[in-house]
């Protein structure tokens, strides 16, 4: 093949970038977003006029997805339902239409089918409504009143998310086109691929030096940005090696001529699984024949470019690494999204020019199609940025300081699932939001997307941040009760509980603080604010669950839950210790699963023990009452706290001690603690009430006053 040279900014109409949202002259900046919005309509419609017929519409170009004419109305959809939410429009176009293609568009798991029927509109009908939406659009944005800058609050933020929102489908949508049975597709001038081949290049490392990134945005940055964005991160990233080029056919080849896709051995279960499922032997878009391989394009089929990227899921992208790790013996893998930072830093690299070509494969600048891997350099590599996505290690996980933006608030955190990996870099088509470093846009391993790999050779193991949020509704209550706001002026209760504690062993007892104990633990917040003090923190719950999410504080530094708002509806909680002043001490706490009535003999000799609203919740409290003194040191102090809230389905009322009548004299809970403690204990302090509040909805909140009492060992 052979290809013209590069056009100039001069031959050719960029197609225009993501527009700067702050400025001094709003109505020239509404008339940047219009046209912004009109090419991104223009484009976007222009990609499906590569299907033949109506046919192409309806039938599905795999299995996995919904059949185009989804697509066509979903992006537009969008507009209507998101306007609605932002109160930029009061009346729908088409219920119906809004309704059924509102939802739908992730790849549904290879694992996981939904063969759930729709009764499909008329291609004319869907393109009738989006005429009707682009005239909607374009009235709001000629007539809403314009305040630079544009922010996440501004009404205007959902008009640029419908854009960005549109040109990520674009992206989307032409790799469904590219799986589509050719019958179904035809070659455009507008959407023509690269004409360029050659052999593939010898593929060589290039070491990449020590050094610190930073990713994440403010919520202020004047540039429109998806809520996985925002927030900061920082990491010190050791040296490591990088291949000079993505990963080309020709490269790939070796792999699946040595038997690859059959070794199972160099995949992982998840990876073994699809590959099973489908059949995969040898990449997706590679079409074997009498003449040798040949490669998928979007509309047709071309001889094999050897040296153009190969594009992988990233099971298979893991697998080769595997295979390439195997063959030279050194710590072959893809990147993580750190040391992809790392490399466009190293490389000095900028966001595409908004009055230039990009200086790579990227936003529609050069072609409709990858092109070889060593035609765009960017400093010491070829392909940082461009060409096709690639594929990392890291699944996606919200930085610190993460929101959700309040009208698309399943953007990004039903991704957050440790099953979504990062893709970076951008490919050919990728423009927009889409094309900046700062994008962070994930899929599931198995999925295809314009993305291959690059890797690299690394000492450094892979550390990732878990995702997922928890979604149990009692370990959500707990992980808000000991990490979340303050309710109606009354204090944290764990840390209450913790200072008072704190301030009763300091007037009564006759050492400095070495050990504590807290028992009944839940998620840990006690534990923490303990460890403020102490040198040894225990902390024990009956529960996993809630054991598992303090270690995964004290692991990661943050815990990420769901909490209910109303019905269906949920927040997404972000907490971290570094926020309530506790990431410095977290290592002095060891968290233990154990039952408070039949402790193990090693946890003994405490200067504290803390038990919160724990003794109405054993299943034998005076077996947990007459034993506590074996595991505090003489002089120690034993802090309890509790509602007395007894209840038959937590301990049978023959084991209450308190809360009842005995030979007709009303006994509490209190007294039945003198009668227990007093042989070993002194009261020192209390009783006194400690309120606490439980939030269990945005409008349902638990007020409850808990009776703390402070013992002291004989």
């Amino acid at each position: 093949m052979s290809t013209p040279p590069p056009r100039s900014a001069s031959t050719i109409a960029l197609f225009p970038r993501t527009p700067c949202l702050a400025g001094n002259d709003p109505e020239t900046k509404r008339e940047e977003i219009r046209r912004y919005f009109h090419a991104t309509f223009d484009r976007y419609e222009s990609l499906f006029q590569t299907l033949t017929s109506d046919a192409a519409y309806y039938e599905k170009p795999i299995s996995l997805r919904h059949p185009l004419i989804f697509y066509l109305g979903h992006t537009a959809t969008f507009f209507t339902n998101k306007f609605i939410l932002a109160g930029l429009t009061e009346t729908r176009i088409d219920s119906r239409l809004e309704s059924m293609f509102a939802v739908g568009v992730d790849e549904m798991s290879w694992d996981d089918l939904n063969d759930a029927h729709y009764d499909w509109p008329l291609v004319a009908e869907v393109w009738a409504y989006r005429r009707q939406v682009r005239e909607m659009v374009d009235h709001v944005i000629r007539t809403l009143p314009l305040a630079l800058p544009i922010g996440w609050d501004s009404p205007w933020w959902a008009v640029v998310m419908g854009i960005e929102h549109e040109r990520i489908h674009l992206e989307t949508s032409s790799v469904l086109m590219r799986q589509h049975d050719l019958q179904h597709v035809r070659p455009l001038a507008s959407w023509a691929p690269c004409r360029e081949s050659g052999p593939a290049p010898e593929n060589l490392l290039v070491a990449i030096p020590p050094g610190r990134v930073q990713l994440g945005r403010p919520f202020d940055d004047p540039v429109y940005g998806w809520d996985n964005e925002y927030g900061h991160h920082t990491a010190d990233v050791p040296a490591f090696q990088a291949s000079q080029y993505l990963v080309s056919n020709g490269e790939f080849l070796p792999f699946v001529e040595a038997g690859g896709y059959a070794d199972d051995t160099l995949w992982t279960e998840e990876g073994l699984a699809w590959r099973r499922y489908a059949r995969a032997a040898h990449p997706t878009f590679w079409v074997p024949g009498e003449q040798g391989w040949r490669l998928r394009l979007m509309a047709e089929v071309v001889a094999m470019p050897w040296d153009w990227p190969v594009e992988v899921n990233y099971l298979e992208a893991k697998a080769f690494c595997n295979w390439k790790a195997r063959e030279t013996g050194r710590p072959v893998r893809l990147p993580t999204e750190d040391e992809w930072q790392r490399l466009y830093d190293h490389c000095g690299l900028a966001d595409v020019p908004g009055d230039a070509p990009a200086k790579g494969n990227l936003h529609l600048d050069h072609w409709a199609s990858p092109c070889p891997v060593n035609r765009f350099r960017h400093g010491e590599l070829f392909d940082v940025v461009g060409n096709v996505w690639q594929w990392t290690e890291t699944p996606t996980w919200p930085f610190t300081g993460f929101a959700v933006h309040p009208i698309y608030d399943d953007f990004t955190t039903p991704t957050f699932d440790d099953r979504h990996n990062l893709m970076k870099g951008g490919s050919w088509i990728a423009t927009g939001n889409e094309s900046r470093a700062a994008s962070r846009y994930a899929f599931r391993r198995h999925f295809f997307q314009h993305a291959g790999l690059r890797y690299v050779v690394a000492d450094a193991p892979v550390q990732n941040v878990s995702s997922v949020y928890e979604t149990d509704a009692l370990l959500s209550q707990y992980a808000e009760f000991h990490y979340g706001d303050e309710h109606f002026g009354v204090p944290n209760f764990p840390k209450a509980l913790a200072v008072l504690a704190l301030a009763a062993f300091d007037r009564h007892a006759d050492r400095l603080p070495g050990r504590a104990l807290d028992l009944g633990c839940a998620t840990g917040r006690a534990s923490f604010e303990l460890a403020c003090r102490f040198d040894d923190v225990t902390g024990i719950d009956f529960s996993a669950r809630f054991i598992n999410a303090g270690v995964k504080l004290q692991e990661q530094g943050s815990l990420r839950y769901t909490f209910p708002d109303e019905g269906d509806l949920v927040f997404y909680r972000e907490r971290t210790l570094a926020e309530l002043g506790l990431a410095e001490v977290a290592g002095k706490v060891h968290f233990w699963q154990g039952d408070a009535c039949n402790l193990k003999a090693g946890f003994t000799g405490y200067d504290l023990i803390l038990a919160a609203n724990l003794i109405d919740r054993l299943y034998s409290p005076r077996k947990f009452l007459s034993q506590i003194h074996e595991r505090l040191q003489p002089g120690g102090l034993l802090v309890l706290a509790s509602p007395y809230t007894w209840l038959e389905e937590y301990t049978k009322r023959a084991d209450w001690i308190g809360g009842f009548k005995r030979d007709g004299e009303s006994v509490t809970t209190l007294d039945g603690l003198r009668e227990l403690l007093t042989p070993r204990f002194d009261l020192v302090e209390g009783p006194q009430d400690v309120p606490f509040v439980i939030r269990e909805t945005r409008r349902k909140f638990q007020h409850t006053l808990s009776e703390v009492t402070v013992w002291r060992r004989k």
